[in-house]
C-alpha cells in the first residue's frame, strides 16, 4: 500500500487495491507497475489491476483443475480396482 500512496494515490484506493489483491505476489506485481510505469490515470491502475487479479484467478483455477485431476487419476489407478477383464 506504501506504494501506491508513494506515487500519489489516495489512501481509500490503495486500500482498495489491497483488499481486492489479496496475495503477496498480486501486491508485488502491483507495487513493481506503480514503480517502473508511475501511472497518472487511476483508471490505468484499475486496469492493471483487474488484469493481475484475472492472472491469478485463473492460476487458482488450473491448479484446481490439477488436483482434481490428479485425484481422478489417483482414483483410477487404485490398487482394489476391479479389473475390466472379469
Amino acid at each position: 500500500m506504501s506504494a501506491a500512496v508513494c506515487v500519489g494515490l489516495p489512501v481509500e484506493f490503495a486500500e482498495l487495491l489491497v483488499h481486492e489483491l489479496r496475495t503477496t505476489p498480486a501486491m508485488q506485481r502491483m507495487t513493481a507497475y506503480l514503480i517502473g510505469v508511475r501511472p497518472t490515470r487511476m483508471e490505468d491502475i484499475a486496469d492493471e489491476m483487474l488484469a493481475i487479479m484475472e492472472q491469478r484467478d485463473r492460476w487458482f483455477e488450473q491448479k484446481r483443475s490439477e488436483e482434481a485431476n490428479a485425484a481422478i487419476t489417483a482414483f483410477y489407478n487404485r490398487p482394489d480396482r476391479p479389473d475390466e477383464d472379469d
